[in-house]
């Protein structure tokens, strides 16, 4: 995890960033197109809608971002960042308790995923 980066030159990061192409960003990586979203800084963003599958996200910074009703439980967050994100509806990876997420949004802590009892 390095220092969040704006990845100007990807330009599917940068539809994401926009807010007003995350349509054309999904259907993008549905058609089987690739970008590497780890360590970007997607702070402020308007993330709504977004249908990320099952990107490595590690280290991102979604600071300030509106995340509401995005699914993320495919995700890798290792080392995400939402310090006073909107996550209402927010589906997160069971392998992140809610107290992690807690810490991140409230005070920026990267999120650790932790061993998932499956048994229990």
């Amino acid at each position: 995890m390095g220092v969040p980066q704006i990845k100007s030159e990807d330009d599917l990061y940068a539809a994401l960033r926009d807010g007003h192409r995350i349509q054309e960003f999904n259907q993008r990586v549905a058609k089987g197109e690739e970008t590497d979203l780890t360590d970007c800084d997607l702070r402020g963003c308007d993330l709504r809608g977004w249908v990320p599958g099952s990107l490595d996200l590690r280290g991102c910074y979604f600071r300030n971002a509106d995340l509401r009703g995005v699914d993320l439980s495919q995700c890798n967050l290792d080392g995400a960042s939402f310090h006073e994100a909107r996550i209402s509806g927010v589906f997160f990876p069971a392998s992140i308790f809610a107290a992690e997420i807690e810490m991140s949004v409230s005070r920026g802590t990267r999120v650790r995923h932790q061993a998932v009892d499956k048994a229990a």
